[in-house]
């Protein structure tokens, strides 16, 4: 009996269960983790059932969309981790190389069912469609990285923050419970079936793998894994906590939790992090300022990709509303205009921008603030609105550890009016939200930021850190 809600789960397929096959398959891409992922557990439920050991695999792809060295390095450990750990409990994970369906379809072959975790974007759905259909057995989707279902909570692209936000507390208590634990009864570990990669020294995997190795990775920073999400974690409520809601848009401070990196690799769960956080004993207001970014925000990215399939990572996803008031300020006079690689490289006229663009360029990460007035003046300093969404998005989805995700997607389309409302009207913005340099200087202390990024940029370059930069 799966000890997983009903409602994350969804037959892909009309195929039965077989019953004389070798092994129960969990095919791994999303949750990439092996503690609170319901995947996992309904899986070993169902291979307890079957009487059958549970074999795990994942398919890794040279190729992923935008992805570079520095997402392969974090994924990788993280992984190296997840097969370390699922060990310990008697079930092997493969690792092989290739698409990943098809490697989902080639061991599927000997499976009595397959079950798998749920990714949002369109070529994740594209892989469980296709081994849904070309699978010789049931095929099982289990929802594992949002607190709660995507469907449970509409049934539409939701329009701001304020229009989901009811709807997911509706559903909070419900959904906001652990996982269990369900003991594996058929241990994998001896299973016959050909090796996949040995992940002990990830760069040599990633050495092997065809890759853009022009975006280092950022290890001095930044190590993916379960155990290393957990650390930063549990620091962040040590520290930062108590007092977040006041200090979180404090761009030159260190009142932020790193969790996004680790939530976009499916390292940690958003139930269990959700959890940790209510329960940490801090100011109540600091928490549900935590709760509101972790589960309203980040959930209405997943409704954004989700319910916008062909144009989540389009200039046409924007409200009607947006598209016309930047249309009709698309030939305002713009000085300075900047090309992409003087944007890259941090050559504007503006030190505050140039530390958030070095930050994003050398760290992988930039304070979600920052990030707000980053998008806001590459809207203002590029020739055209539809060319500056595309210069933010590449930027994006190059750079940051977690790049290419819901959330990235949503947050570029917000700074060109995506999920907001229309405020005064100015030049080249029309009645698209404007971030000035001014309000930054009023709300923080950018000048501390300066500092900030140029001590991290330099401790990414693995040159010495002064003592009192924390991870």
């Amino acid at each position: 009996m799966s000890p997983i809600d009903p409602a994350r789960i969804d037959v892909l397929n009309d195929e039965p269960r077989r019953e004389d096959e070798a092994y129960v398959l969990y095919w791994m891409q999303q949750s990439q983790r092996a503690e609170e992922n319901p995947a996992l557990e309904h899986a070993v439920a169902a291979a307890n059932d079957a009487g059958r050991p549970l074999l795990v695999v994942f398919g890794l792809m040279d190729d992923y969309p935008e992805a570079t060295l520095r997402h392969y390095t974090f994924m990788l450990e993280g992984l190296r981790e997840t097969a370390a750990a699922l060990a310990d409990r008697g079930l092997r994970l493969l690792v092989r190389r290739g698409a990943p369906d098809e490697v989902a379809l080639r061991y599927a072959e000997a499976a009595t069912l397959v079950v798998t975790d749920r990714g949002y974007l369109r070529h994740q759905k594209r892989w469980r469609r296709h081994v849904a259909r070309q699978a010789p057995c049931r095929v099982t989707q289990v929802e594992g990285d949002v607190v709660v279902p995507v469907e449970a909570v509409t049934d539409k692209a939701e329009y701001a923050a304020r229009t989901i936000r009811p709807r997911i507390r509706e559903h909070l208590d419900r959904f906001l419970t652990p996982v269990p634990t369900v003991p594996v009864e058929h241990p994998s570990l001896d299973l016959d079936v050909p090796s996949g990669l040995s992940l002990e020294d990830v760069p040599a995997v990633v050495g092997r793998l065809d890759l853009d190795d022009r975006v280092p990775p950022v290890r001095a920073l930044y190590r993916g894994g379960a155990s290393e999400a957990h650390a930063l974690l549990e620091a962040f409520l040590a520290d930062h906590l108590d007092g977040y809601d006041e200090n979180r848009n404090q761009v030159q401070s260190q009142a932020v939790s790193h969790m996004s990196k680790y939530l976009h690799f499916g390292q940690i769960s958003p139930v269990a992090l959700a959890l940790r956080i209510r329960d940490a004993g801090a100011p109540q207001g600091d928490i549900d300022s935590y709760l509101e970014e972790l589960v309203v925000r980040r959930e209405l990215a997943v409704n954004h990709v989700h319910f916008r399939p062909d144009t989540y990572d389009a200039y046409e996803c924007l409200p009607d509303w947006a598209r016309e008031t930047l249309a009709e300020h698309a030939t305002d006079e713009r000085d300075p205009v900047y090309t992409e690689r003087e944007l890259r490289e941090s050559q504007t006229h503006d030190p505050y921008w140039n530390a958030a663009m070095t930050e994003m360029r050398a760290t992988g990460y930039m304070h979600n603030y920052m990030r707000m007035y980053w998008g806001k003046k590459i809207l203002e300093w590029s020739p055209d609105p539809r060319t500056a969404f595309e210069r933010t998005l590449r930027f994006n989805n190059r750079f940051f550890l977690d790049g290419r995700d819901p959330n990235s997607f949503a947050n570029v389309a917000w700074v060109f009016g995506l999920h907001d409302r229309g405020w005064k009207e100015r030049p080249i913005y029309g009645k698209v939200r404007y971030m000035s340099r001014g309000g930054l200087e009023r709300k923080a202390d950018p000048e501390a930021y300066v500092e900030k990024v140029d001590r991290r940029a330099r401790q990414a370059r693995g040159e010495k850190a002064p003592k009192n930069v924390s991870r």
